[in-house]
């Protein structure tokens, strides 16, 4: 389980993307860039990412 520090940098990381998306001028690019990040996070963790694409 994760601690109480590292649940509170997961909530401002997910706080802060979801500002950069608001004020993205091109908010499709951005989300495709918040997109990368994530599954960048993801596999660096060992979860396979070519499933979870809609």
């Amino acid at each position: 389980m994760p601690s109480d520090k590292e649940m509170i940098n997961n909530l401002i990381d997910n706080y802060t993307s979801l500002q950069r998306i608001k004020k993205s001028d091109d908010i499709e690019k951005e989300i495709d860039y918040q997109i990368k990040v994530l599954k960048a996070k993801l596999e660096s963790f060992g979860i396979v990412t070519t499933d979870l694409d809609l």
